[in-house]
């Protein structure tokens, strides 16, 4: 009985030292998060200005410059060097695999122009 009431008493100490320092670290901590929330660098476009990721959508009609910036290659690139890009983008875009039908299906329409 005595034992419990030790045990009871000390879980009681260590919740209220516990609940004392969660609540005087929570001014400091509550600052440190505005901080660092306020030190975020913003996106704008000018953050991305450099990226080498082509900025834009897909145009209505594709054409030889779109269809080689899809598969990464030159426009004027051979057939060889087209089906190489095209089954290495397929690879990682392709539906099975979990990739967009959408952009499978832009991948054979890049592949068909460059093709020709």
């Amino acid at each position: 009985m005595a034992s419990g009431m030790i045990l009871a008493g000390l879980g009681l100490a260590t919740i209220g030292f516990g609940a004392r320092f969660v609540l005087r670290t929570m001014p400091a901590m509550g600052q440190k998060m505005a901080d660092a929330v306020g030190s975020i660098p913003k996106l704008d476009s000018k953050t991305f200005a450099n990226s080498k990721y082509y900025k834009g959508g897909f145009e209505p009609k594709m054409t030889k410059r779109e269809a080689a910036l899809i598969l990464g290659i030159s426009p004027t690139a051979n057939s060889l060097r087209v089906r190489a890009a095209y089954k290495k983008m397929m690879l990682v875009n392709h539906p099975d695999r979990g990739g967009s039908p959408y952009i499978s299906a832009k991948l054979s329409e890049a592949k068909d122009i460059l093709d020709k």
